[in-house]
């Protein structure tokens, strides 16, 4: 069965063809980031017109570099939510719209179902059951994913996700945005000058909450009387670590917790390298296995949706092309 993806959630344009046997036969993306840097942050008009303007020659760009014909495609497979409302109206009208004039199966996906399943995109993908570590965006979750669409979310964010965290502090350092990885690669510079707080590190449960550590950071930038690059760097080095070590130690304690022994990590702070390297040391100490998604696979892309949708077929086809965007769709809701 080959399976069209489609993914505009936000702000990045993603398609893709996966093959049920083949497996990932191509994918292209178009991102919006140099549209929204002068804003500091994703303009969701813009973002809309944007996938207006980009949608359909990436899905013919996608089937000419890959030899195949629309007539070929199997089922169509779009995030449905969460996301921008507009965003998200683009790719499903599409989506529908391409599945009716085929007569053809669409496959409504949850976007962070697509992020959940993208390390399986990889040779040694994770096998049911296992506990996902989901970082993308405004959600930071642990998730006890024991099939295809039976998920337990274990740890939620309180308020601030990790990924809100990064940006925010990237802004208070004048490293503009999106600036996750351009405050990463500024930590590698730092040392263990400053000490900040980890939020719930030893609390009981395992929700997340990073709002308090943003403050922490706000208050010791504005305690600097230069803020020179020097300081930046350590003041990123330290941030990096508080937030790695929470993430690290709420996944270790929920691993435990349900006597699992299968990490997988995914989104857009799973592309950390601190992150991955803590994890990866962790597991070699506690014998546990941790899978991570090939980093271009780690941020929004059409890739995981046709993964997902060729996964959940059998669960989510439909045949009425009717389409409904849910901007607020929590995971447990599927």
């Amino acid at each position: 069965m080959l399976v069209l993806g489609i993914e505009t959630s936000c702000d990045e344009t993603g398609v893709a063809l996966y093959d049920s046997e083949k497996g990932l036969l191509g994918h292209t993306l178009h991102s919006q980031i140099k549209l929204h840097a002068e804003y500091g942050g994703v303009v969701p008009e813009l973002a809309s017109r944007d996938h207006i303007r980009h949608i359909i020659p990436l899905i013919d760009r996608l089937l000419k570099d890959n030899s195949i014909e629309i007539t070929a495609v199997d089922s169509i497979a779009y995030t449905s939510g969460p996301g921008l409302s507009g965003a998200l109206l683009v790719g499903s009208t599409v989506a529908e719209a391409i599945a009716c004039s085929l007569n053809i199966p669409s496959i409504p996906i949850h976007h962070l179902e697509g992020h959940l399943l993208a390390p399986m995109l990889e040779a040694e993908s994770p096998s049911f059951p296992f506990l996902a570590l989901l970082v993308s965006g405004g959600h930071s979750q642990l998730i006890h994913v024991k099939a295809i669409g039976d998920y337990t979310i274990v740890g939620d964010t309180l308020d601030d996700a990790a990924g809100e965290a990064f940006d925010k502090t990237a802004q208070l350092l004048g490293l503009g945005y999106p600036g996750g990885l351009a405050l990463s690669n500024l930590a590698e510079k730092g040392g263990p000058f400053f000490t900040l707080p980890r939020p719930l590190l030893n609390s009981h449960g395992f929700n997340f909450s990073f709002s308090g550590l943003k403050t922490a950071v706000l208050t010791l930038v504005k305690k600097q009387e230069v803020l020179n690059q020097s300081i930046k760097a350590n003041i990123a080095f330290e941030f990096q670590e508080a937030i790695t070590d929470v993430l690290v130690k709420k996944s270790f304690l929920a691993l435990e917790h349900l006597n699992l022994n299968q990490l997988i990590v995914s989104g857009g702070v799973g592309a950390n390298k601190k992150l991955r390297e803590k994890l990866i040391k962790l597991s070699l100490k506690n014998n546990f296995k941790v899978s991570f998604p090939a980093f271009e696979f780690c941020t929004d892309n059409g890739a995981m949706i046709a993964l997902a949708g060729a996964l959940r077929y059998h669960l989510s086809a439909k045949n009425d092309f009717k389409y409904t965007v849910k901007p607020r769709w929590r995971l447990s809701e599927i």
